[in-house]
């Protein structure tokens, strides 16, 4: 048995039924590989076919939503600019109002005091007193000084007197609405 023929026949067998076992085995693996890769080559194929508008279609999609965000944010600055330009007018009715306001308590306090002084009576206690023109020039700058704030102050406690008077609220605002 020690015959070195022998044994490199019976290794050589061996090898030859490991090769078929294995050439046995890896046939049907083969046939699947090769339909895994005829499927792979038709996706690939598909790819290649619907890929390029479909990133066309994406791409467009993407330009279309930064023009309609572009119009959105546009629309926003000027409808900020609106509402900017309607608080200005409200403020702007409002100073108008407070001064058609005050231009109408005005007129109402003129015309009240025009129909008082036109419907009272002249009273003759009034006399004026002036100094000859030749008398002025002799007065020093002290005596007309004192007799400017003489006369302040008459007008200023003739108004009070008169002021009092028209805010009473008195028969003066029912004769001049009648």
């Amino acid at each position: 048995m020690i015959d070195p023929l022998f044994w490199l026949g019976l290794s050589l067998l061996l090898v030859a039924v490991s090769l078929t076992a294995v050439l046995v085995a890896a046939i049907p693996a083969l046939q699947e590989l090769a339909r895994a890769a005829r499927s792979a080559e038709k996706f690939f194929d598909t790819l290649s076919r619907e890929l390029p508008p479909t990133l066309n279609s994406i791409r467009t999609t993407g330009i279309e939503i930064t023009d309609l965000t572009n119009d959105v944010s546009e629309g926003i600055k000027s409808a900020g600019q609106v509402v900017k330009q309607v608080d200005q007018g409200i403020d702007g009715a409002k100073k108008q109002a407070q001064n058609i306001q005050v231009g109408t308590r005005s007129i109402v306090v003129g015309m009240k005091t025009a129909w008082k002084t036109f419907t009272r009576q002249k009273s003759s206690k009034r006399a004026v007193e002036r100094l000859p023109v030749t008398e002025k020039q002799q007065l020093t700058l002290r005596e007309r000084e004192a007799l400017r704030q003489e006369n302040r102050r008459n007008k200023a406690e003739t108004y009070r007197s008169n002021d009092a008077a028209n805010w009473d609220g008195g028969s003066d605002d029912e004769d001049y609405l009648s």
